[in-house]
């Protein structure tokens, strides 16, 4: 198989991350097309690459940093004003580990071999990016869990990032009472809870009133990830990084956000 034909299947998502990178589609193809033209040139880098669309990315992010293609056209209505504005509030570097690991789906070693870091300085990164989407949107969290020190972790995780804990329920009669009063931006669950009881129900509940992002930490991922019928968006096993789940909680919130942009 020749590269072009290679490239053609990664180009489409190039396409998307630059869009991202840039904030517009048109300013993002130009840097599509001079990456090209940078490939039929000479393709050496690509071919010494372990992984094809590894390498590719690596190349983007090499040329965007190097050249000045028309970095923003304020023209362009294919990104919404608002979604734009919230991902331009985070700096280019974490911007980027943020949009390969979060949307593009690299894995932490490939988006680090893509930047050109090591994985910590990856994980310092996406870090920032979360701070960053967090000081845009900003939220009450409610957590799920019955575990008292577990649920303090997650607290200070979610503090760190700039939220704020509207309470932990342990049960899931006090998740519900919790949610009468006041609606939460995100909800973080366990699904074995104090008293028997399942986390998995309450959140069902929750969301027949609200729709709101949520993301289960859970010991027993096989009672969600059954195939039977929708299963999360966001799912942590225990024991957990906390830097997973920092990551899914900023990821969580910023795709909540760009729905609601594009409604």
């Amino acid at each position: 198989m020749s590269l072009a034909a290679e490239l053609s299947g990664h180009i489409p998502y190039l396409r998307r991350y630059a869009r991202s990178v840039m904030g517009s589609q048109s300013s993002g193809d130009n840097y599509v097309a001079a990456l090209l033209e940078a490939v039929v040139s000479d393709p050496t880098p690509l071919k010494q690459a372990e992984d094809l669309r590894s390498g590719l990315y690596r190349m983007f992010v090499k040329l965007w940093s190097s050249i000045d293609i028309n970095l923003r056209d304020q023209s362009d209505s294919d990104v919404s004003e608002q979604g734009a504005r919230n991902l331009h509030a985070i700096s280019p570097l974490p911007r980027q580990a943020f949009l390969l690991t979060s949307v593009e789906g690299f894995s932490r070693e490939e988006a680090a071999y893509v930047l050109d870091v090591d994985t910590p300085a990856l994980d310092a990164l996406i870090e920032q990016a979360g701070q960053d989407i967090a000081q845009q949107v900003a939220t009450n969290v409610l957590i799920i869990e019955d575990e008292p020190l577990i649920a303090m972790d997650i607290q200070a995780m979610v503090e760190e990032l700039g939220h704020s804990v509207m309470g932990i329920a342990r049960t899931h009669t006090e998740a519900t009472e919790m949610v009468s009063r006041e609606e939460p931006g995100i909800v973080l669950a366990d699904i074995q809870l104090a008293d028997g009881s399942s986390g998995l129900d309450a959140v069902n509940e929750i969301l027949q009133k609200m729709t709101v992002p949520v993301i289960f930490i859970t010991a027993f991922p096989e009672r969600l990830l059954t195939g039977e019928r929708p299963e999360p968006a966001f799912l942590v096993t225990k024991p957990f990084e906390p830097s997973s789940v920092s990551a899914l909680i900023s990821q969580a919130l910023f795709f909540r956000e760009e729905v609601k942009d594009a409604a």
